[in-house]
């Protein structure tokens, strides 16, 4: 019985290289030059490179135990898709940290707690927590792909090039870890319940990490930015009840990353980034499926 959900998924490792392009991005990057969403973007982008590591250790380690050739293929994408992400996430975040962003000082953290948790919890949990990440990942990387507010919201081009990418990848294997979950017998009980605990870990993280950042910003305290800078982000998807809503649909019972077709949505951004006129055309080093 075929253990992958999509076989006619490719997922192809793109050797990306953004650290040219990232010089000119300015300290607050964002939409208009927008504070909260310069210092929310950081924010995520701190946790990628060593929240990414660990996806591909997950996964990794039940790589043996994959009998079908579609999904261990797929598991390959997977883990090259993951590192590539890794490596150009840190040096996002190198450079973020020179303008006074702590996004090396997360990067510790994040590192710390997933080393904690892999040492004291089993390998199918960490397994599990990952398939639920990637479901967080999978979800916004919809969002990105079809509302261009958020996309111009991103800002610079070179940040706005590296998630949109980013996207698109998170797309094409965001049904792997979910996967090999299911192949090696991982439970709906542990599923559900790690998502449970990912979700408000997650928001609740990211919420501190934000006002960390902020409160070491001086343009945080100048009259009225903030307060206006907020409302601008109230008033997009990324606090949409819309958005929470679909990261739930993880708790359904039978539910699979792949009963949101976005298959089309992969075709239209394959094409446009990547196709014979891609706009990432210069940014690819080279590629191998």
């Amino acid at each position: 019985m075929s253990q992958t959900s999509d076989p006619g998924m490719t997922i192809t490792t793109r050797r990306m290289s953004f650290e040219e392009s990232l010089r000119d991005v300015p300290r607050h990057f964002a939409g208009d030059g927008d504070l909260v969403s310069s210092h929310i973007i950081a924010a995520l982008s701190s946790v990628f490179p060593d929240g990414e590591d660990y996806f591909v250790r997950s996964v990794r380690h039940f790589r043996d135990q994959i009998t079908d050739p579609v999904l261990k293929r797929q598991v390959a994408g997977f883990i090259g898709q993951e590192s590539v992400h890794g490596r150009e996430h840190r040096a996002l975040n190198e450079h973020l940290d020179t303008l006074g962003y702590p996004t090396k000082r997360f990067e510790r953290i994040t590192k710390a707690g997933l080393a904690l948790r892999w040492k004291t919890l089993s390998a199918k949990s960490n397994l599990a927590l990952t398939a639920a990440l990637e479901h967080f990942t999978a979800t916004m990387a919809e969002l990105v792909m079809t509302d261009e507010e958020i996309r111009h919201a991103l800002g610079h081009d070179a940040v706005r090039n590296i998630f949109v990418w980013h996207a698109l990848e998170e797309s094409e294997h965001k049904a792997v870890a979910f996967d090999v979950y299911r192949a090696v017998g991982g439970t709906e009980r542990m599923r559900v319940f790690t998502m449970k605990v990912a979700r408000f870990g997650f928001v609740l993280g990211t919420m501190a990490e934000l006002l960390v950042s902020l409160a070491m910003d001086p343009a945080t305290y100048k009259r009225g930015a903030l307060r206006e800078s907020l409302r601008r982000v109230r008033g997009t998807s990324i606090v949409s009840r819309a958005l929470w809503d679909q990261l739930r649909e993880y708790d359904r019972p039978g539910f699979h990353p792949n009963d949101r077709d976005t298959s089309a949505l992969v075709a239209q951004w394959r094409e446009e980034l990547f196709g014979t006129e891609g706009t990432l055309n210069a940014q690819l080093a080279g590629s191998a499926a």
